[in-house]
């Protein structure tokens, strides 16, 4: 449709995500909210999509809430309620999602970034977390951002509103490489071939893996742990990927060229 503020196209396992809004920076409007949604839904529910990119038109990732929208409204009508949905919906995708950054993102579309598994800017990207300078406070975001930066990171850069760019992104965690723009698209594909090479029920187990809380010590955590492990290396997924090696070919679900 042409008004429609988030485009979904799915090729060769990989669903691209596309935020098309920018008239207004990419903010996340009630109508591109609605459409982003249901985009990470389709691809979650897909089962030939493997890999979801997330990406945008125009010279913006995306600058946050839409602010105009969120004038004069009160505190149970704020778009920002509806937000947390979507970064729960990026942060327990089971298929692995990759943010591709042609441009800056702020705010509410930082949490967005970090929510993902993978993330790649252009060196000319810049964030910030603005939420302090309009008063209000950067909490929903919080809950994605904080386990990727260092405590004395978010201390300055949460505090402090100041921009950082993407180099500086990529030192402290929230985002895994910085790049020049002719090679945005190269990376990108870098890591969606890798990420494309793993067991769907394999990264799905390992991304929760990944988000659960640690056990005290080691030895409190491998009776579970073996328990997944043995029953994946015993699994469907798990022989396929076995023969597969012993034979010296791909695995059945690696898509095909």
């Amino acid at each position: 449709m042409a008004d429609e503020l988030v485009h979904y196209e799915v090729a060769a396992g990989t669903a691209t995500i596309t935020l098309d809004s920018p008239h207004n920076r990419n903010a996340l409007s009630a109508q591109l909210r609605r459409e982003l949604s249901t985009a990470l839904a389709n691809a979650r529910d897909d089962d030939a999509v493997r890999v979801i990119v997330l990406t945008h038109t125009g010279p913006v990732f995306c600058a946050g809430m839409d602010l105009k929208e969120a004038r004069g409204a009160g505190a149970a009508n704020q778009g920002v309620n509806e937000f947390p949905q979507i970064l729960e919906q990026l942060w327990t995708s089971p298929k692995p999602v990759v943010a591709r950054l042609a441009g800056p993102a702020r705010a509410g579309g930082i949490g967005m970034v970090a929510a993902t598994d993978i993330a790649v800017a252009v060196r000319e990207a810049t964030f910030a977390f603005t939420e302090v300078r309009i008063g209000v406070v950067p909490a929903v975001i919080s809950l994605t951002v904080l386990p990727r930066l260092s405590s004395r990171a978010a201390h300055e850069l949460f505090l402090t509103g100041e921009t950082f760019d993407a180099d500086r992104a990529a030192a402290i965690g929230l985002i895994n490489s910085a790049v020049a723009a002719d090679a945005l698209d190269a990376e990108v594909d870098r890591y969606v071939k890798a990420l494309t090479l793993g067991g769907p029920k394999a990264l799905a187990a390992t991304k929760q893996l990944l988000s659960s809380p640690r056990p005290a010590t080691p030895s409190d955590g491998f009776a579970a742990m073996n328990e997944l492990s043995a029953g994946f290396f015993a699994s469907e997924e798990g022989q396929e990927g076995i023969l597969a090696f012993a034979q010296k070919r791909k695995p059945s679900w690696v898509p095909q060229d």
